[in-house]
């Protein structure tokens, strides 16, 4: 007896047995039970989903012999013969092949004519798109307002090239591409039956290759079990599918999360070995991640038949959720890149180079520790330390009293080392300030550490060994005056303790507010002038000045505003400078944001004393007028 292909011979014959569709299956269903049955379908879906499937068993059912029904008998002659192909009163047409409208015309004529032996004659009709457009006029008059005796049923994977006019006459059912779960169930029950040994893990890769098609599936099912001699394996389907085997990506796991590079790097080039698709590879790595973190955030989780439960919960404890995220972003955007490199095994080799390069470092991760310098505070500290308390204070204390004794400014050179102090080396609390300013490898520091290193910043600079004086009558945390001549007032520095083992170098008093200062008299206008709007004063050595940059007006970093603005400072200081633009940490307190932030503050203030207004209360009582908050503004002097 001639072999019949899985596809075919377990194409399901009644409703019953789909897979999934549900949707479209209890609509037919209710139809069918409460006699609504319209008089055109279109059926919309990818190909193997069950379009004419469903338009055969829908025929099924208007034409058993037991009566309309949405359970046919399968055992009538009707039944069988439509099962068969044979049935004289089910009209299936090719459209691919028939898109004449001759051909259209010639089918159109028997439809007046009553069904020869059913109750209704169908009109199947697939990929009823590839119809020409004097077809599709053709056929709609009757699709419209058909005999009593005629049901048009329609399929096509494009339902976009239809005509509106051909849409609004039909009603129409989407199918769905089926999930990997549901198409390896169906296999799992077909070998069950048919008594063949297979692998779930086999049925898995195989069920992932069908892109959810279920006739592709068990198309891809006959040749694996041809493949495998008699079975369905996972190494067959492996080998079949040109994929690698799962202990590889497994491997590749394990070494990211060490991680150790060099062996990662053997790792991958052993691949070529086996001459894979890379573009595969990193598919399945981004989708044992998937398991990983769908395992850290869901403790439960099971997994499924390709990685097992205790090998995602070692990976899950092996690399932070952090990680998981970082490595899984990077799998999926080398991906798409793949195509861009010099060649696949490249672009596969750079991107688990990259996941390793871009994983924050612990010492990155971690904001250094400002160490306590030893001996008392000076006086300084103690007057400032009145408006803070406890361990803040003392904290204040400490770094004024270093900040005073090294006399180094706040552009140390820890500053530019974004991974923290060097090795053996104390980190510099005016250091620690600025990076307050630009943030510490690439994360802002706890809300305590900034508050304590500000703290320090006014205090050395109101410090009485070094950096510049506040005059009398003002505090550290006024604007700082403006000599003559554009140039912040600032003293001649002391001589750098012989402890300290820094130099001397100018301090502004309290950036923000010095930069301030200078901006009103930098000749600056368009967009030159809010670059330095939008930057905050980290300090100035020599003739380099450096500025912490707002990362949301990154835009604005352009060489040619950086000429226009460090021209301008060179005019200011009476010297060539060499401006240094940094990032700044988000929310940073630039003069652009504070003055958005005061102008906020007016408008507040303006609406509140209006509402507070008694007119405006007496209108709101007598006539219950109600007050546009938007159309309130501040009066300017």
């Amino acid at each position: 007896m001639a072999y019949t292909a899985l596809a075919r011979k377990w194409r399901p014959k009644k409703f019953a047995e789909l897979v999934g569709q549900e949707h479209v299956r209890r609509a037919l269903v209710n139809a069918l039970e409460s006699g609504r049955v319209h008089h055109a379908f279109l059926f919309t879906g990818t190909r193997g989903v069950g379009k004419t499937t469903i338009a055969r068993i829908f025929a099924k059912c208007l034409n058993c012999e037991s009566g309309v029904t949405a359970e046919p008998c399968g055992e009538c002659a009707a039944c069988r013969e439509i099962d068969s192909g044979r049935f004289v009163d089910l009209i299936e047409v090719d459209a691919a092949s028939r898109t004449k409208v001759d051909d259209t015309r010639e089918l159109l004529d028997n439809v007046q004519y009553s069904p020869t032996r059913g109750r209704y004659k169908v009109y199947l009709v697939d990929e009823v798109h590839m119809l020409s457009t004097h077809s599709f006029n053709a056929l709609l008059k009757t699709l419209e307002e058909p005999p009593p005796h005629v049901k048009f049923l329609l399929a096509t994977t494009d339902p976009q090239k239809l005509p509106v006019t051909v849409l609004s006459r039909c009603l129409q059912f989407n199918l769905k591409r089926l999930p990997v779960t549901q198409i390896a169930e169906r296999m799992r029950q077909i070998l069950d039956t048919e008594g063949i040994a297979y692998e779930p893990a086999g049925l898995r890769l195989v069920a992932q290759a069908a892109d959810g098609s279920v006739r592709d599936g068990l198309s891809l099912l006959d040749q694996l079990i041809a493949f495998g001699g008699g079975k369905a394996g996972e190494e067959e389907a492996r080998a079949m599918l040109g994929t690698i085997s799962r202990d590889h990506i497994v491997r590749l796991a394990g070494l990211l999360a060490e991680p150790n590079v060099p062996e990662l790097m053997r790792c991958a080039q052993s691949l070529e070995e086996f001459a894979p698709d890379y573009a595969q590879l990193l598919d399945e790595l981004a989708s044992l991640l998937v398991r990983v973190a769908m395992r850290q955030a869901v403790p439960d989780y099971e997994g499924d038949d390709l990685y097992a439960p205790d090998l995602l919960e070692r990976l899950a404890k092996q690399v932070s959720p952090e990680d998981v995220q970082l490595f899984y972003q990077t799998a999926i955007v080398g991906r798409r890149d793949l195509a861009l490199a010099p060649d696949p095994r490249t672009g596969f080799e750079m991107t688990l180079v990259r996941m390793i390069a871009f994983r924050p470092t612990p010492e990155t991760a971690r904001a250094p520790e400002v160490p306590m310098p030893p001996g008392p505070a000076p006086a300084t500290s103690a007057r400032s330390g009145a408006s803070a308390s406890g361990s803040s204070a003392a904290r204040a204390a400490a770094l004024a009293g270093a900040a005073a004794r090294s006399g180094v400014a706040a552009t140390s050179q820890a500053v530019s080392d974004r991974s923290g102090p060097a090795r053996g080396t104390t980190a510099d609390p005016v250091s620690v300030t600025a990076r307050s300013l630009i943030g510490d490898s690439g994360q802002s520091q706890p809300q305590e550490r900034r508050k304590s290193a500000a703290a320090g910043a006014h205090l050395a600079a109101s410090g009485t060994n070094s950096g510049p004086r506040v005059p009398a009558g003002q505090t550290a945390g006024e604007r700082p005056r403006v000599a003559g001549g554009g140039a912040t007032a600032v003293e001649p520095e002391a001589a750098p303790d012989p402890h300290s083992g820094g130099s001397a170098s100018g301090v502004f008093p309290g950036p923000s507010a010095a930069w301030t200062a200078i901006l009103g008299q930098l000749e600056l206008s368009g967009m030159a002038k809010q670059l330095a709007g939008h930057c905050l004063l980290i300090g100035k050595q020599g003739g380099v000045l450096r500025l912490a940059l707002d990362p949301r007006s990154r835009s604005l970093d352009t060489p040619a505003l950086k000429d226009k603005l460090a021209q301008a400072l060179s005019k200011h200081f009476g010297e060539p400078v060499v401006l240094e633009i940094e990032t700044a940490v988000a929310g940073a307190p630039t003069p652009a944001a504070s003055e958005q932030r005061s102008s906020q503050e007016e408008l507040e203030s303006a609406r509140r004393a209006f509402e507070a207004d008694p007119g405006v209360q007496g209108l709101r009582e007598r006539f219950g007028a109600t007050l546009l908050a938007d159309t309130v503004r501040p009066v300017k002097s």
